[in-house]
């Protein structure tokens, strides 16, 4: 059972991120305010729901909750900034994106800036202990998703529909058998060593 609120403040607001292990594409961040009735049967960690699960629960979030946000890093800027600054980057826009400022933010995992002077807790599985963050994390999942199954048109060649940028064997062997994209993480490994080809 997921628990609505941390801090006891009505204006909480639950955020998290999906696509920082992928090998391209953007990491993309989400900010959710649910209101004090909320409740919806299926909303848990985006990670333990199917595709159709979270595409059931992306409108009902959009429709219900007092405000959300949802923000893009592009992989250019992941790869400047590195991933764990584009994660924090993509938080804070989202919250920034808000159309209610929240009086205390909860965070997914355990690392997050200062974010104005509003009062922060990170929450390790924050997703699958407190609605708001589960609720970010559906929106930023279902956001990326539809992104990469945007971009597959353009390379079908990677799968990107099916394996959403993840660092899948499919992944890597069309990595290895036509090269990078201009959606790709430089600076991620996109090979691992041991499958460099002899020379």
């Amino acid at each position: 059972m997921l628990l609505l609120n941390f801090s006891g403040e009505p204006l909480e607001a639950g955020t998290d991120e999906a696509g920082r292990g992928c090998l391209c594409g953007p990491v993309v961040a989400a900010a959710v305010i649910l209101p004090e009735d909320f409740e919806h049967p299926l909303l848990n960690d985006s990670k333990q729901l199917t595709e159709k699960q979270r595409q059931e629960l992306r409108p009902y979030i959009e429709k219900h909750a007092l405000a959300f946000g949802v923000s893009f890093v592009g992989e250019k800027e992941v790869d400047k900034i590195n991933v764990l600054q584009a994660s924090i980057t993509g938080m804070h826009r989202a919250i920034d994106a808000l159309s209610v400022a929240p009086k205390f933010i909860i965070v997914d995992g355990n690392r997050f800036k200062n974010y104005k002077e509003v009062p922060h807790k990170t929450i390790v599985k924050g997703d699958a202990k407190y609605q708001s963050i589960a609720a970010a994390s559906v929106l930023a999942k279902t956001y990326r998703d539809a992104y990469m199954e945007k971009i597959d048109a353009e390379f079908p060649m990677y799968y990107w529909r099916k394996n959403k940028g993840y660092p899948t064997k499919q992944h890597r062997h069309a990595i290895r058998k036509f090269g990078s994209t201009k959606h790709h993480r430089m600076t991620f490994k996109l090979l691992p060593t041991q499958l460099k080809l002899p020379l």
